[in-house]
């Protein structure tokens, strides 16, 4: 997989005057230059909207976007193109259904349950929907190790008058992998509607939504080595049949009076206004660099890495991994005895390394093990065995100064 490093250009430079040490992909990824030059060369030489115009440069644009959608389709392997909405991150696309499918369907008396590792983009959204639908939100447990409490989810299943489940499939502060396989099936017995958060395990593991046979999935580009600004929505065509717009504008419509308005066909009824059309046009090269590699050959190398770094962590007196779960992706929490994450991350940052320090936007999870920030590493293609050596003796060079 070092080959692949040769893609991405944002390794070739230094931060004060070191080599690059990149290791916050869990936050965005880097990259290849195939995304950067598609970017470049639209608003270069294609620059148009999208779904309006007759001129050539408005139709080639059009073509090019509804390319990606297919390409997206293929990659989750959605029955129709019209199950993929685009979105400006999996943010939005949770947004999207919160307002459009909880707050429409859920009401008083009915059960939303998500877990304690959400990020907070999969908690707010149903906050705010329960406010509006008066739903009560109830939780799933975490284990000390970092996994689910599948006892209390089954619990709860069989307790309350569940109707719907928003779960994260791979946790971005723990690096836990959830069985959501098993939780989709367990919630289709109860007949609850079923919504999985892949931000973070797109990039790392093959997610097929009809093998799945989850009701709704989002996620983000900027996470599968794509531009930010870009996210797909999954539902199932039936669901989206039946949820109102989202927003309101250009596009979703078929026609507009001062009376009424009657909405668009699947996919537009959801993608009001004009969209991030570089942005689009330039995933399609993300999913091109997808599709060119092997996701058991991504599987094996980065739990390498993982295996690498949490056996060097360990031997670092004072250092505590926050989340042990059997099942892991390529992330690794901890916290150093008596230094503060954040300094940690600045003296890293010194030596050229890049990690993330603060609560990830998972601050229940954080009072779930007793504390505000962690320090966070986190691994992909790009990287090798020579980044965790830097960052295992940039911790032991800041450990020695702030001693």
């Amino acid at each position: 997989m070092n080959n692949w490093r040769t893609l991405f250009p944002c390794l070739k430079q230094k931060v004060h005057d070191r080599d690059l040490v990149y290791l916050d992909s869990a936050a965005t990824t880097l990259k290849p230059q195939s995304v950067i030059d598609a970017v470049t060369k639209h608003y270069t030489f294609g620059t148009a909207n999208v779904h309006r115009g007759i001129h050539f440069l408005s139709s080639d644009a059009t073509r090019q976007f509804e390319e990606t959608r297919e390409s997206a389709r293929s990659f989750i392997n959605a029955k129709t193109h019209k199950e993929v909405i685009f979105t400006k991150g999996t943010t939005d696309g949770l947004n999207l259904i919160a307002n459009s499918y909880a707050a429409e369907f859920l009401k008083q008396g009915d059960v939303l349950l998500i877990s304690t590792m959400e990020h907070h983009s999969n908690i707010v959204p149903w906050q705010l929907a329960a406010q509006k639908a008066g739903f009560t939100i109830k939780e799933i447990p975490v284990l000390d190790d970092g996994s689910l409490d599948m006892n209390t989810f089954k619990k709860l299943l069989d307790s309350e008058n569940v109707k719907m489940i928003s779960i994260v499939h791979v946790s971005n502060t723990l690096g836990t992998i959830n069985p959501i396989e098993e939780i989709i099936k367990l919630g289709h017995q109860k007949g609850a509607v079923v919504c999985i958060d892949a931000a973070q395990s797109v990039a790392h593991a093959k997610v097929d939504v009809q093998k799945l046979d989850c009701d709704f999935l989002c996620f983000s580009l900027h996470k599968l080595f794509g531009p930010t600004g870009v996210g797909i929505m999954f539902g199932k065509q039936e669901l989206l049949e039946k949820m109102p717009p989202y927003q309101g504008g250009g596009a979703m419509i078929k026609e507009v009076t001062i009376e009424k308005t009657t909405y668009n066909e699947l996919p537009e009824k959801f993608e009001a206004g004009t969209p991030n059309i570089a942005g689009v046009i330039a995933s399609k090269a993300a999913f091109d660099f997808m599709g060119s590699l092997n996701f058991q050959a991504i599987h094996d190398y980065e739990e390498n890495l993982l295996n690498l770094a949490t056996e060097k962590f360990s031997q670092i007196e004072g250092l505590r991994i926050i989340g042990t779960a059997k099942k892991k992706c390529s992330v690794i929490s901890f916290e150093l005895k008596d230094v503060h994450p954040h300094d940690l991350g600045m003296l890293l940052d010194q030596q050229g390394i890049a990690i993330r320090t603060g609560h990830h936007c998972t601050q229940p999870l954080m009072k779930r093990f007793g504390v505000t920030a962690t320090a966070r590493a986190s691994f992909t293609i790009y990287n090798n065995e020579s980044d965790i050596d830097s960052l295992v003796n940039g911790i032991n060079k800041a450990k020695e100064l702030l001693s």
